[in-house]
């Protein structure tokens, strides 16, 4: 009772401690928190509460937050095998996560990702807004319903700072209409409306966005390629401010490269980039020659400076953003993905320092797509009540019959780490409690001489056992590919540690055996105690063949 009180004293001063500390001293602590740890803080008290819910410091902790680079693999199907969607977080440092995000679905295509929200484009009738740290989430109607030629690369999200307004933009397709892919709207829906409207441009503008060229969002305003081929200009880019919902047309830089040649819109450091290259001519989204990077330094007067000129590369780019950190990211046709350095040289840049970060298969290399992410704690709650906003119909799980196939191959590597954890602690537990047995069962011989020998050759038995693993069962946890091919390779090490385990083990109850029968046929014993010789024997041999299966299990894992 007298230790219940002492530490709900100790308590009380604790928390009388932390409420005398002020409020902008305790903010500042906040921002050095991770968004997981912030979460876990507003379960503490009601001021923490307070203080890490306010809107202010929401802002005020997101500006602050580190910038991440999400690759994003969509559902795929390889060699006959489909493969969930995916993604995959690399942190300052280029370290890879290994958890995957669970806010995205198996059938879920990423769209683009603003201030910590991810827009995921769905194949149901809906988008999914989603917070990469939070989990929360909310699925919001979209346009049109079953909509032809609606893909997934013409949905994007983006956030003005001055109105604080988060709005979804919807590119439409060609299918829809008869001018030949051009149109002179597009389709807005702002977070908090309970309804997307037109928004048209009031010149003669193609706001149609060319797909797979990039959309990116900078400085409260949209941007994003277009193309008329009726135009004089067949390429430029369209920026759509999201305050004042107006159109502007920029010229692209001049380039001079020739040939086949595309382009891709991207953003540096916060700037408007527009990367152009040769690229193959059956194969549109590889660059076949000289990459280009022009940053914008005047939307009014379409004024472009030159930012990079790379030399020939025969790679694919992760867009729409494929430089981070002054590092240029790539893939090769063999499925590596490798960041460089960009050092300047003049006219021309170069690539140094190339880290593979990682090899992608069976992810087919023109699939991959690169975000600029953050972890924020930006809420979706206050959202959640207007009529177009509508909560998830999945059940639990993934809840999808076509990856059912795929769930119970999780379960089955989950199960053979649960057997092969088993067989690990029985095999170097058995012969311990086997020698524990024997020299209990030694006791009962009269001659001293020989009970010393027999103990001493069953002690050198056991020095022969491997060290004891990792005593802690493995986490259960939903893991990215990567994960997996790493969590494969621990699991097929462990399987090989059962065998060399279960093999030792096995020998040394072969050699308890063998000494015991020795000294059963050199020594003079009674009755009583041959007995009990002969009934430990006999649990020997059953001993014996249950590491026989166990190495068998082994095996077969």
């Amino acid at each position: 009772m007298a230790s219940e009180e002492t530490k709900s004293k100790k308590k009380k001063e604790e928390e009388c401690i932390i409420n005398c500390l002020p409020g902008d001293l305790v903010e500042r602590i906040f921002f050095r928190l991770s968004v997981s740890t912030l979460l876990r803080c507003t379960e503490v008290c009601k001021q923490w509460h307070k203080v890490i819910r306010d809107p202010q410091f929401i802002t005020a902790h997101l500006e602050q937050a580190p910038r991440c680079a999400l690759l994003f693999f969509p559902q795929e199907s390889v060699q006959g095998k489909p493969y969930p969607s995916d993604a995959i977080v690399f942190d300052e440092g280029w370290s890879q996560s290994t958890v995957a995000v669970p806010v995205i679905g198996p059938d879920d295509f990423l769209c683009g990702s603003c201030n910590g929200l991810l827009c995921l484009y769905t194949k149901s009738s809906t988008i999914k807004i989603a917070n990469l740290a939070t989990g929360e989430s909310l699925h919001l109607d979209k346009p049109i319903k079953n909509l032809k030629g609606d893909h997934f690369s013409f949905y994007r999200i983006g956030f003005h700072p001055v109105t604080e307004e988060y709005k979804v933009i919807h590119f439409l397709s060609a299918h829809q209409n008869d001018s030949q892919g051009t149109f002179n709207f597009i389709q807005v829906y702002t977070l908090g409306s309970d309804k997307w409207k037109d928004v048209r441009s009031s010149e003669d503008l193609s706001l149609s966005c060319v797909k797979n060229s990039g959309v990116v969002n900078v400085d409260g305003a949209m941007f994003w390629l277009t193309e008329d081929a009726k135009a004089n200009w067949k390429h430029a880019v369209i920026s759509f401010d999201l305050s004042e919902e107006s159109f502007a047309r920029i010229q692209l830089p001049d380039s001079t490269l020739g040939g086949y040649r595309r382009y891709w819109i991207t953003e540096i450091n916060g700037k408007v980039c527009i990367a152009t290259a040769e690229v193959h001519q059956h194969r549109s989204r590889m660059v076949a020659g000289k990459l280009q990077l022009w940053t914008l330094c005047s939307k009014v007067e379409s004024r472009w400076s030159q930012m990079y000129n790379l030399p020939y590369t025969h790679s694919y780019l992760p867009s729409p953003h494929f430089v981070h950190w002054d590092k240029i990211m790539m893939q090769s046709f063999l499925g590596d993905l490798c960041s460089y350095e960009l050092f300047d040289d003049g006219c021309e840049t170069k690539l140094s320092k190339r880290v593979k970060l990682l090899n992608f298969f069976p992810h087919k290399p023109d699939n991959v797509q690169c975000f600029i992410c953050v972890k924020s704690l930006v809420r979706l709650d206050a959202y959640k009540k207007v009529g177009i906003v509508r909560g998830s119909k999945q059940q639990g799980g993934w809840g999808l019959k076509k990856w059912e196939a795929w769930e119970r191959d999780i379960c089955s590597v989950e199960n053979m780490w649960k057997n092969v954890y088993e067989l690990e602690q029985n095999s170097l537990v058995t012969p311990q409690l086997l020698v524990i047995a024997a020299k209990d069962l030694l006791q009962h011989v009269p001659d001293e001489v020989t009970r010393r020998r027999i103990t001493m050759e069953i002690d050198q038995t056991l020095q022969h056992l491997p060290d004891c693993p990792d005593k802690h069962r493995r986490p259960q946890r939903r893991l990215n590919w990567v994960g997996w091919k790493r969590d494969k390779e621990k699991l097929t090490a462990r399987v090989n540690r059962v065998k060399d385990v279960t093999k030792a083990s096995r020998q040394a109850a072969d050699d308890i055996k063998s000494t015991l029968i020795d000294m059963l046929n050199h020594l003079q014993v009674d009755d009583g105690i041959h007995r009990l010789l002969s009934d430990f024997l006999n649990h020997l041999q059953h001993i014996s063949s249950t590491l026989n299966s166990a190495a068998n299990i082994s095996n077969e894992s």
